[in-house]
């Protein structure tokens, strides 16, 4: 740039003049001692740069506050750096949980997000979201859709751009890929170790049918008891709160209906119910087992610490944003769901012979 004299080498160091205006990608090139097209290889990761000069590079970004430019660097590379996300603006944990952590991905890997929330009537707010986020020039869109409603809208919209949709157990359409954990081998999961444990009378406090998670966690629980020869037990349907968890114990116990064990479909649901159950002499696990779903924060200091099924956030999001900007750079990218995990803690154990309650 004319009038300012910059340093070249390993030793140099920027000038007061680079100092009081923004960095370019020029500036580091010639501090470092490298060419311009170095120091893009080391911004976009290449591997084609020795160790010392990627570190000599790095160095000097840092020393001078160099920050890459979106706009720039999408003009040069015909290419977004910007990702749109999604969302029906749940606060319910996993929705919450899984828009948090692709937003930090996003972000590790580059990426600048636009967050945008719909309402209902979704075959409206949809459509206008995404027509919204494919103007304001992003590569591509991550829906977080956890209701099957949303879904149905982001299955009849339509989008310039690569529409990936987070949906436990959908199915990918011409215009919409889908991406999830396994939560149904979840539920499988929580529900054999139950069954493992000698259970035969195994309830399932179910979330919302409205909701993809409350459906296939449903589905897997229904899928081990019948691999296993044993009936259905109880199922009553929830809205995933402690708090209908904890009326639904209180009915139970004073019907007499409390089971062996019980599978909730979230751990706020299983606090509720746990709750409901000490506040009227029913031990757990001692007189009924109960495994949740989340693996919440503070899940290992319930009283007992529950056992509960881990779901991986950060994994999810990882593999959601390869899927993503593969989709985005024409590439095929391996879209087997994640596997979530059974935590054993305190809240399940062996089946004991039944007391009347």
């Amino acid at each position: 740039m004319k009038g300012i004299a910059v340093p070249r080498g390993a030793n140099a160091r920027p000038s007061d003049a680079t100092l009081r205006r923004k960095p370019t990608i020029n500036d580091v090139a010639q501090i470092a001692g490298v060419s311009f097209g170095t120091v893009s290889r080391v911004l976009n990761d290449a591997p084609d740069v020795s160790a010392a000069t990627r570190q000599r590079v790095l160095q000097v970004i840092k020393d001078i506050g160099y920050r890459r430019n979106r706009a720039a660097t999408a003009l040069v590379t015909n290419r977004s750096t910007s990702i749109g996300l999604l969302s029906d603006g749940s606060p319910r944990f996993g929705p919450v949980g899984t828009l948090m952590a692709l937003e930090n991905v996003a972000r590790k890997k580059g990426y600048a997000t636009t967050v945008i929330s719909v309402e209902q009537p979704y075959e409206e707010s949809v459509q206008a979201a995404l027509d919204t986020l494919d103007d304001t020039g992003v590569g591509g869109i991550i829906v977080v859709a956890p209701l099957v409603d949303m879904a149905s809208a982001v299955w009849n919209a339509s989008c310039r751009v690569p529409v990936e949709m987070i949906a436990a157990g959908a199915s990918s359409t011409p215009n919409v890929f889908t991406y999830s954990e396994n939560q149904e081998l979840g539920a499988r999961l929580a529900t054999q170790h139950l069954i493992d444990l000698g259970h035969t009378d195994i309830a399932h406090l179910a979330g919302s049918m409205d909701w993809f998670d409350g459906r296939v966690r449903k589905r897997g629980w229904e899928a081990a008891l019948r691999d296993a020869g044993l009936p259905a037990g109880l199922c009553m349907e929830g809205d995933w709160s402690p708090g209908w968890a904890y009326e639904t114990g209180l009915q139970l116990v004073r019907e007499g209906k409390v089971p062996q064990a019980i599978f909730t479909a979230s751990d706020h649901t299983a606090l509720g119910l746990i709750r409901a159950f000490a506040e009227n002499g029913v031990r757990v696990p001692d007189d009924v087992s109960v495994v949740g779903f989340d693996d919440i924060e503070g899940s290992d200091y319930f009283l007992p610490p529950l056992t509960t099924v881990r779901q991986d956030f950060t994994a999810l999001a990882l593999m959601s944003m390869e899927v993503l900007i593969g989709a985005m750079e024409g590439r095929e990218v391996d879209r087997t769901p994640i596997a979530p995990t059974l935590v054993v803690r305190s809240s399940s154990t062996r089946a004991a012979p039944r007391k009347g309650h």
